[in-house]
């Protein structure tokens, strides 16, 4: 397996600066060479090119922020992850903020069609542009990948692929979801492990669940973890810390779980915020969780 290792500097779906140099700080954390360590082959193709917030004309529209220039990265990242995976490769993508998920998820769609989905997240990210408080896309990606938000977001799709399934969607660590998205997403059928469902029943039995939803009737699935869902002492340099999220080790389990199935096809990582870190802590995090999402064993 050659892994692709795909950059996002993406900051423009969120409302704090930072996450943009969220790609060079998890490089700078040795991914290559913790890749190389394992034994995994892994091209490092650069990155997608991102507009500068400062060479943007104002934006007018305050309930779908820079939604015209978001949706063109995505269509960049979708292709992209789509010429990965055809070359009979694993797209690694490295964000930026999390509404390149969109990209990543319509790019993996178009090759193994029906996938799952595993979001690994503080949030929820299925605001629509009618229930969004701030205004940022990055809390509205997943909805929008599943034809239940934002359709612009997602123009760049053909029409012959099909959205995400929300009853394959599978949101793992959530504490912070807006009072309209958690309704959207009771109606949608996306399955929810709240960080009480964790505390009551182990990351062991919530993944366990979760891979039976995400292999069930897919032809795989994707991992999209924001580094948030980790508590902010665990991960203090991201987009929007809250606190009470995973622990080290609940992080670890999760992705040394998921690397056990045989459908796994694609992931990123996103939020990981250099300005508000401390000494790389959370690049060096991401680093860690990849290689055990990819099969990295304490023994």
């Amino acid at each position: 397996m050659i892994v692709d290792i795909i950059g996002v500097p993406l900051d423009l779906g969120a409302s704090r600066r930072g996450v943009d140099m969220g790609p060079s700080a998890v490089r700078y954390a040795g991914l290559k060479a913790e890749l190389n360590n394992l034994g995994i082959d892994s091209k490092d193709l650069g990155n997608i090119e991102v507009p500068l917030l400062e060479s943007i004309e104002e934006n007018n529209n305050t309930r779908t922020k820079f939604i015209k220039e978001i949706t063109a990265v995505n269509s960049l990242l979708s292709d992209a992850v789509r010429q990965s995976m055809q070359r009979g490769n694993f797209p690694l993508v490295l964000g930026g903020d999390h509404s390149i998920a969109a990209g990543t998820i319509l790019g993996t769609q178009s090759v193994r069609k029906n996938i799952g989905i595993i979001w690994i997240d503080a949030h929820g990210d299925c605001n629509t542009e009618e229930t969004t408080l701030s205004g940022n896309l990055h809390g509205m990606s997943l909805a929008a990948s599943a034809g239940l938000g934002v359709k612009e977001l997602t123009k760049f799709k053909p029409e012959e692929i099909q959205y995400i399934n929300p009853e394959k969607v599978v949101i793992i660590g959530a504490r912070n979801l807006d009072k309209e998205e958690a309704e959207l997403i009771r109606r949608s059928g996306i399955t929810v492990f709240s960080m009480t469902d964790i505390d009551m029943y182990g990351m062991r039995d919530v993944i366990k669940k979760a891979l039976r939803i995400v292999e069930s009737d897919t032809e795989g699935f994707h991992l999209s973890f924001d580094l948030d869902a980790l508590s902010p002492d665990e991960a203090p340099g991201v987009g929007t810390p809250v606190p009470g999220g995973l622990t080290y080790r609940e992080a670890h389990l999760a992705t040394e779980m998921i690397s056990t199935s045989k459908k796994l096809c694609s992931m990123e990582f996103v939020e990981v915020n250099p300005i508000l870190d401390h000494r790389n802590k959370t690049g060096k995090l991401a680093v860690s969780l990849i290689c055990s999402a990819l099969g990295k064993k304490i023994i």
